[in-house]
């Protein structure tokens, strides 16, 4: 099978298109058919060396996929051959024509979106919903500002927001202000400017989707007892938090369950959750969605087609 793999870290230019065996279930596990993988920043970021050498070198890139299940494994129920699925790999390994994939990580594809919209879904989908509803402890009334709103993550926190009764205010640039309308933020605001005034101490939860050195106006915007949620690093002062009297805690990453997909499968299918793309790439250039992905300019998801 074709596969995308890396033998040393560094720039785009490591990732190569080469033969390799199609992998076997083993006990729990299904092997599925890609149709498509998405692209999340942790593929560069581990391509380029950033999370050490905890990964096996050769290496394939590729969390989140959609496809029909192949085989399965001795001990999977729930699944069976020619079943349409999506989800998340164990290690990586979607940027392939085949992976074989943890049963448990995987649930039947929304019946609305097809190959393309349900790979762009499972890891942005999840980190959106365990930042707001986990972590973020968000309810029905409370005002939520995204960062970053109409990225991978921040477009579908939107929505989430919005599907459970929270305000939000959609933070981006000026170029995305049409397209966060759209998704129905009660508010836009242009994250290259000044903040207004009204913007102080408003928020009951801040989700930081961007990231960089000048996340402290975002400790501004928060009510005392607020959180701020950080899904890419960022720096913000620990003292204007304290004085602030808000809480700062990083998105934790836990694993993937069937139950968090079928929620994402059904808000998607009842029209209430709906997937961007942003740009489709071959296989074939997988450097090339990198590149797109590392310019963080994106609305929306970036996505691989195998089929």
């Amino acid at each position: 099978m074709k596969a995308i793999r890396y033998h040393t870290y560094g720039g785009p230019d490591v990732l190569r298109l080469e033969q390799v065996t199609v992998p076997k279930a083993a006990e729990g596990e299904v092997v599925v058919r890609v149709h498509a993988a998405g692209v999340n920043p942790g593929d560069w970021q581990i391509r380029s060396g950033l999370a050490g050498d905890r990964f096996e070198l050769p290496y394939t890139p590729g969390w989140d996929i959609s496809g029909v299940v192949a085989s399965v494994g001795e001990g999977v129920t729930g699944l069976k051959q020619g079943d349409a699925v999506y989800g998340m790999t164990a290690n990586s390994g979607g940027c392939a024509e085949y992976v074989a994939v943890p049963a448990g990580h995987l649930a039947l594809k929304p019946r609305s979106a097809d190959f393309v919209q349900a790979a762009a879904l499972p890891q942005s989908g999840f980190t959106a919903w365990h930042a707001l509803f986990i972590q973020g402890k968000l309810e029905a009334g409370h005002t939520v500002l995204i960062n970053g709103a109409a990225g991978g993550v921040g477009h579908l926190a939107v929505q989430l927001a919005r599907w459970k009764g929270a305000a939000v205010i959609g933070a981006a640039s000026a170029r995305n202000k049409t397209f966060l309308d759209r998704l129905g933020v009660d508010r836009f605001v242009d994250y290259t400017a000044v903040l207004p005034p009204d913007m102080v101490r408003i928020a009951d939860l801040v989700l930081d989707t961007a990231g960089g050195d000048q996340g402290s106006w975002l400790l501004d915007t928060l009510k005392p007892g607020g959180r701020l949620v950080p899904i890419a690093w960022g720096s913000y002062s620990s003292e204007q938090a304290e004085k602030a009297s808000v809480i700062v805690q990083q998105v934790q990453y836990p694993p993937i369950a069937p139950v968090y997909l079928q929620e994402l499968s059904q808000l998607v299918d009842s029209g209430q959750l709906n997937v961007e793309i942003d740009s489709i790439f071959p296989l074939e250039e997988t450097a090339n969605a990198h590149l797109k992905s590392e310019s963080r300019r994106t609305r929306g998801k970036i996505v691989i087609s195998i089929i």
